[in-house]
């Protein structure tokens, strides 16, 4: 893949995208190698939009780079690189947000960007993956992550034990900041396996009516 952009320096645009497009390029760059890919499938090129010519010199260079590279697996296979962009796909909003201050940086010399991440730090990312759990023994249904979920990835409702479905969560703490402290009933997991969630027919809670005792 080559990323296209304005010269640093020229944006017209006061986003100025082109130096964060830099900064999350030497990112994904080590992904790409964490996943067993060459990191030279990943370029970027700044080009303006009357630099015709040196559009099409880069166009080629890159073709014959990737020409060079060969296939994908070098044909030993994907289906270990496909399944290591797939884990790296899923945590593509919990490595943002990890990483949201490194990605802010703004470097003075183009250059200084090659050393800005390691192929440790990126591997350590993948080793020590926070995750979140609702603990069903605490957990009041009281809805109020549910409701602050970014991604609607709590499932429960009214008197109902809430659950994270761990496919679609973003590991971004949201859950565990909101809870509230009288409950403490999110948990967060990391270096071990997510307990199961509880059976959906042990989910329901039954109150005790006030000032009867009965249920």
């Amino acid at each position: 893949m080559i990323i296209g952009g304005c010269w640093l320096g020229e944006c017209h645009y006061v986003t100025e995208g082109n130096y964060y497009a830099l900064n999350m390029m030497h990112l994904c760059k080590k992904l790409l190698e964490y996943a067993g890919l060459e990191s030279e499938r990943l370029r970027i090129e700044w080009i303006s939009a009357a630099e015709g010519t040196r559009f099409a010199e880069v166009m080629n260079d890159f073709a014959a780079q990737l020409q060079e590279l060969g296939p994908v697996g070098n044909g030993n296979g994907t289906n270990g690189i496909s399944a290591k962009l797939e884990e790296i796909q899923q945590l593509v909003p919990y490595i943002k947000l990890t990483k949201k201050d490194k990605l802010a940086i703004r470097l003075d010399k183009e250059s200084d960007y090659d050393q800005l991440y390691t192929r440790e730090e990126v591997e350590e990312i993948f080793t020590n993956v926070v995750s979140y759990y609702i603990d069903p023994e605490k957990c009041q249904a009281c809805m109020i992550c549910a409701r602050k979920c970014p991604v609607d990835g709590i499932s429960g409702g009214k008197n109902k034990i809430h659950v994270i479905d761990q496919d679609s969560c973003i590991r971004c703490g949201t859950c565990l900041q909101v809870c509230p402290q009288k409950f403490e009933a999110v948990i967060e997991v990391k270096g071990r396996e997510v307990p199961n969630p509880i059976p959906e027919e042990k989910r329901t809670i039954v109150r005790k009516k006030a000032g009867t005792g009965a249920e």
